[in-house]
């Protein structure tokens, strides 16, 4: 699968050199198992090469982010809280109640969760939906996702450019840092649900 990516990431750069970075990185936020790990690594190795300039595969790769989460962000905003509540209602061990904590919550910490969700594989995707649904003002949203993209981006574009024919090691280290935030997200998933199984009286649904 990694290969396969890796081809068509490669592909996509040598025919489009830096907007074909930001292609790749926009898709990756459209199509989350599309790694930024691979692909950002592989913009620093191909501007290492020459084959495009270090500061454009920067400046593209997060246009590509920016571009993939306003898109889910618009996502949201179209869902809206209403439907998102008529549809939790319909949903097995899921309470009109949780929606309104994850409400407050997003309230409270929802530019923190923005600017570091765009740094958590599975979640740089995902944050923009909520975002969206909470009617984060585009401004806010924006300026958050540009710096934390650019950051994550950077950390990623420059160790590609630094390790040269090495790239790849960057994913391995990132490989870990993955499962151990899906490791976290299914134990989680799992407390949710037997909460629920045990205490299935507690909350109430409006109607």
């Amino acid at each position: 699968m990694s290969d396969r990516i890796t081809d068509w990431a490669t592909g996509l750069m040598d025919t489009l050199g830096a907007p074909g970075a930001g292609a790749a990185i926009a898709l990756e936020n459209l199509f989350p198992p599309l790694p930024s790990e691979v692909i950002l690594p592989l913009a620093g190795f191909a501007a290492a090469q020459g084959d495009m300039n270090l500061y454009a595969a920067l400046l593209w790769t997060t246009a590509g982010s920016v571009f993939g989460a306003l898109a889910l962000y618009w996502v949201g905003g179209l869902l809206g809280r209403d439907r998102t509540v008529a549809i939790a209602a319909r949903l097995p061990l899921v309470k009109v109640a949780d929606i309104e904590r994850t409400e407050r919550w997003f309230a409270r910490h929802g530019t923190k969760a923005v600017f570091f969700g765009r740094m958590v594989p599975i979640f740089r995707s995902l944050i923009s939906v909520p975002a969206g649904i909470e009617r984060m003002p585009v401004p806010a949203f924006l300026a958050l996702t540009t710096l934390g993209s650019l950051l994550w981006n950077t950390v990623f574009v420059l160790a590609g450019y630094a390790l040269g024919d090495s790239w790849q090691e960057v994913t391995e280290y990132v490989s870990v840092y993955s499962k151990v935030v899906v490791a976290v997200v299914v134990l989680g998933v799992v407390a949710f649900v037997g909460v629920r199984v045990l205490r299935p009286g507690r909350g109430r649904r409006r109607g």
